[in-house]
C-alpha cells in the first residue's frame, strides 16, 4: 500500500489547497526529509496569483527544516534522524552556470514566450522545489542532490532560528553582498518585508555606518532598527528620495537595495544613489520596468545595476547557520505566526493579506 502525505499544491490561480500524495520514493543522489517546519514565501504569493508560472498539481514552497527520514544508497556523511535544511535554491553543480559561479542558474531554460511576465525565460531552474519539482509546504520532501544540497543544524538552534537560511536571509545578505558595500558607507534598504529586513542585517554586517530603512508599516520599521537600520523612513509621511539626499548632504546614498519589486521603489532607489554608487534589486518584478533618464544620469552616472537569487548549497547554508549561531543577528523575532499544515489555506490568507503584523508564518506539518 502506497504511503500517503498532505501536501499543500497549487490549483489555478487564487487557489492553494491541502490535498493527498504519494510519499516520494527515495533515489541513490536523494534524501527524504520529514518536514518539521516551513514557512509561506512572497514569491508563493506570486505562484497564488498566477503571475509566475508552475505545473497544477505542484506541492509549493522552498524553505524547508526538517529531519532525515530516509538517504539514498549513494549519499554520504549524513544519518537518518539528523536535523538538517537545504537551501530553497538545490542545483545538482553539474551546469555550466553553477561552475561558472551562478549556481542559482543552475540549468535555467527558455518556455513558450509570453507565458508570464519572464517574457520566455523561466527563471532560475536551480530555483526547483515549489518550481520545477515538489516544494516544502507538506509532510515530506525530496532534496534531489542531497550531498549537495543538505546542511546539519548546529545543535542548540530551534527551527524557527534557522527558518530564515533557506531562501530569506540568504536572499536578503546576497542583496547586500551584491550592493558593493564598504566599512563607512551609507545605504538605503526599500521595504522592510522579510527579505529587506535581511539586507538590512547583511548591510549592518558587511560595515555600512548609517543605514536607512524605508516601508510604510511603524511595526517594520521597529523591527528595522532591531535589525540595523539607523535611520528609519515611513513613505506616507514624506518624500523619501528628497529626505534620503538631505541627510546625505545632496551626494546620494554609496548603496541602494530594492526589497519590494515595484516601479516606485526601483526609481527612487535610482534616484537616491550617489555617481558610481550600486543599486542591488532583490525584488520580483510582475511587470516590466523603465529608467527614467533624468534618475540614470542618461547612461553616464557609472551606476551599476545587479540582480540576485539566493545563493543555495551547503556551504552557504552552513555560513548563514553559523551568522545565526554567532548570536550577531536574531532572525527568529521575524516569525510572527504559527500554523498547522492542516490551515495553511487560511496562512496564506493572512500571509497574502499582509493582515495582523504579519512577517513570516512559521508552518508546522
Amino acid at each position: 500500500m502506497t504511503a500517503m502525505m498532505k501536501a499543500a499544491v497549487f490549483v489555478a490561480p487564487g487557489r492553494i489547497e491541502l490535498v493527498d500524495k504519494p510519499v516520494p520514493g527515495v533515489g541513490p543522489n536523494d534524501a527524504l526529509v520529514r518536514i518539521t517546519t516551513t514557512t509561506i514565501c512572497g514569491t508563493d504569493v506570486h505562484i497564488l496569483k498566477g503571475e509566475y508560472p508552475v505545473a497544477k498539481g505542484l506541492t509549493v514552497g522552498h524553505e524547508p527544516v526538517g529531519v532525515i527520514e530516509k538517504l539514498g544508497s549513494a549519499v554520504q556523511g549524513y544519518t537518518e534522524g539528523q536535523r538538517v535544511i537545504a537551501g530553497a535554491i538545490c542545483p545538482n553543480f553539474n551546469s555550466y552556470a553553477a561552475q561558472d559561479g551562478y549556481p542559482s542558474q543552475d540549468g535555467s531554460y527558455l518556455v513558450a514566450r509570453g507565458l508570464c511576465g519572464c517574457h520566455g525565460y523561466k527563471a532560475t531552474a536551480g530555483w526547483r522545489f515549489g518550481n520545477l519539482i515538489d516544494g516544502a509546504q507538506a509532510q515530506y520532501l525530496l532534496v534531489p542532490d542531497a550531498q549537495a544540497n543538505l546542511a546539519p543544524i548546529p545543535d542548540g538552534l530551534s527551527d524557527e532560528q534557522v527558518l530564515m537560511c533557506p531562501d530569506i536571509m540568504s536572499t536578503g545578505f546576497k542583496g547586500a553582498e551584491n550592493a558593493n558595500i564598504k566599512i563607512g558607507d551609507t545605504v538605503v534598504v526599500f521595504a522592510q518585508g522579510p527579505i529587506g529586513l535581511c539586507a538590512t542585517a547583511g548591510a549592518r554586517l558587511l560595515g555600512a555606518s548609517t543605514i536607512i530603512g524605508v516601508d510604510g508599516n511603524e511595526h517594520r520599521l521597529g523591527i528595522s532598527r532591531q535589525m540595523g537600520a539607523d535611520i528609519t523612513l515611513n513613505y506616507k509621511n514624506c518624500d523619501v528620495v528628497e529626505e534620503i539626499m538631505k541627510l546625505t548632504g545632496g551626494k546620494g546614498v554609496d548603496s541602494s537595495i530594492e526589497a519590494l519589486g515595484t516601479q516606485g521603489t526601483f526609481e527612487a532607489a535610482l534616484r537616491v544613489l550617489k555617481p558610481g554608487g550600486t543599486l542591488s534589486s532583490l525584488g520580483v518584478y510582475s511587470a516590466d520596468l523603465t529608467i527614467p533618464m533624468s534618475a540614470f544620469a542618461a547612461g553616464l552616472g557609472d551606476h551599476q545595476i545587479r540582480t540576485a537569487l539566493c545563493p543555495g548549497g551547503k556551504e552557504r547554508m552552513r555560513r548563514l547557520m553559523n551568522i545565526v549561531a554567532s548570536g550577531r543577528v536574531d532572525l527568529g523575532v521575524m516569525v510572527s505566526h504559527h500554523y498547522r499544515l492542516d490551515d495553511i489555506v487560511a496562512a496564506y490568507d493572512l500571509f497574502s493579506n499582509q493582515r495582523d503584523g504579519v512577517l513570516k508564518v512559521a508552518i508546522k506539518p
